[in-house]
């Protein structure tokens, strides 16, 4: 059966997803502008590599926005199974983008080590970044429930993203405070080289993420535990499955699926079953296009097509 389109009310409720992505951008200009307040009191290249990470922030929700625009399309016929993969390359971006903030941090808490300055005004530095973390802590706690809710993979990277943010924010300030207790310089661009390595690994991760969706990757364990079930609840003497295959892609997910049916079953009473199948496989796994190939129970050359490739058969 073919794959059926994205139901409009889906295509709304992807494009309301795009206003939490503004909302994303919008956190990130402020907190930018607070942390670079933040380094102009201080001096802190700490504070300054809290400061870029914002930056990278900035950038990487405007292509969430325009990945997550994209998403929301419905299928059409240059792109017939949709354009939820959009998605994967705002987040492949952000990861590496992310990885170019840690490269930034590093060159320069190496360039402070080397050439030491004295911090300043390290209180008043705190205070800022720890109201910038606050605004970042909100608004990642809201990117995250939401993105996992509705399966974004772009708004739940903008919401990993914030959260790193707000743990190098917390590193950096851990290590200014230690500064201002024991006047050791030195332990500055110490913590900033400790960020930049805890950004690394965050992109990274996101990358790998990226890259296994857009190498089509099967569905989770627990959704593909979903449909062998409803494979083995409609599984009796007279009907069987196999050759089942799954990908995911963005919000949405696909399967296709053999069904086995005695052959002297007319093509109504076949149809029927696997509508009702269908019906049951999509209410299990949510944004599910099923597609179904029916054979003949009898025929030997039904299962001679069990493996994931039926060329090599």
């Amino acid at each position: 059966m073919p794959p059926e389109a994205v139901p409009d009310g889906r295509t709304a409720q992807r494009r309301r997803l795009v206003r939490f992505a503004w909302l994303s951008v919008a956190t990130a200009v402020a907190t930018m502008l607070i942390k670079v307040v933040a380094y102009l009191v201080s001096n802190s290249v700490g504070l300054l590599s809290d400061a870029l990470e914002s930056g990278v922030n900035l950038v990487a929700s405007l292509g969430a926005v325009i990945a997550m625009t994209v998403a929301a399309r419905p299928a059409d016929e240059g792109h017939e199974y949709g354009h939820a993969k959009a998605e994967y390359f705002s987040s492949m971006a952000e990861g590496l983008m992310i990885m170019v903030a840690a490269a930034t941090i590093a060159w320069a808490a190496i360039d402070r080590l080397l050439h030491p300055v004295a911090l300043e005004a390290l209180g008043l530095g705190i205070v800022v970044s720890l109201v910038a973390s606050a605004i970042n802590l909100t608004v990642a706690l809201v990117l995250l429930r939401v993105g996992r809710r509705d399966r974004s993979i772009a708004l739940e990277a903008d919401g990993k993203h914030l959260m790193t943010d707000v743990w190098t924010t917390g590193g950096v300030v851990t290590g200014v405070a230690l500064v201002a207790l024991t006047g050791w310089d030195w332990l500055d661009p110490v913590i900033a080289l400790a960020v930049a390595a805890n950004i690394v690994a965050a992109g990274l991760r996101l990358v790998a993420r990226s890259g296994s969706g857009l190498m089509d990757a099967a569905l989770p364990a627990a959704q593909r535990s979903e449909i062998d079930r409803v494979l083995q609840r409609h599984t009796s003497p007279e009907t069987m499955f196999h050759g089942v295959r799954t990908r995911a892609s963005g919000h949405r997910a696909f399967m296709s699926v053999h069904v086995l049916v005695p052959g002297a079953w007319s093509v109504q009473r076949s149809h029927d079953f696997v509508e009702r199948v269908e019906a049951d496989l999509r209410a299990a796994v949510d944004d599910l296009t099923v597609d179904t190939h029916v054979e003949p129970l009898e025929d030997p050359r039904s299962f001679a097509d069990q493996g994931l490739d039926r060329s090599d058969q």
